[in-house]
């Protein structure tokens, strides 16, 4: 038997949406990275971007279990001297919900060439209109773990 590896030319890509409203944030992201990078396709191969695009909307209703609105924090440094600032779940939130999942999805991606190119092909929206009615998009309702 001969082992096949894909290029990424011969990738058929897809378009999928999925709704953030009322589905927790960290099961959303696994399914988010594993369609980013083509895992769930029989072509799959670990060094080529054999993924698919995916469309996230209404991302300021996606929803975290537990205390981690108040207790969870990020850190970023601005390169100045002892400016180290944090933010909780809450603010990002508030003032940037696209990014948490960005975040949450750049987590569960390689952290190389290979998976900056990936998380080029997601697109989050805050609301539910995004430019990308042309593509038509396929719903995905359902995840992997049970929801």
């Amino acid at each position: 038997m001969k082992t096949c590896f894909t290029k990424k030319e011969d990738a058929k890509r897809d378009w999928y949406l999925i709704d953030a409203k009322d589905k927790v944030l960290g099961r959303m992201a696994a399914e988010i990275a594993l369609r980013l990078r083509g895992k769930h396709k029989p072509i799959f191969t670990p060094n080529a971007d054999t993924g698919d695009f995916v469309v996230v909307i209404n991302a300021e209703k996606v929803k975290v279990t537990g205390k981690k609105l108040r207790q969870k924090v990020y850190y970023w440094h601005t390169g100045y001297i002892g400016n180290l600032k944090s933010a909780t779940l809450q603010e990002r939130l508030n003032k940037h919900p696209e990014e948490v999942i960005r975040d949450a999805v750049w987590g569960m991606l390689p952290k190389t060439r290979l998976g900056r190119q990936l998380i080029k092909k997601l697109k989050v929206y805050k609301g539910e209109a995004h430019p990308h009615i042309a593509q038509k998009p396929e719903e995905i309702k359902t995840f992997s773990k049970g929801e």
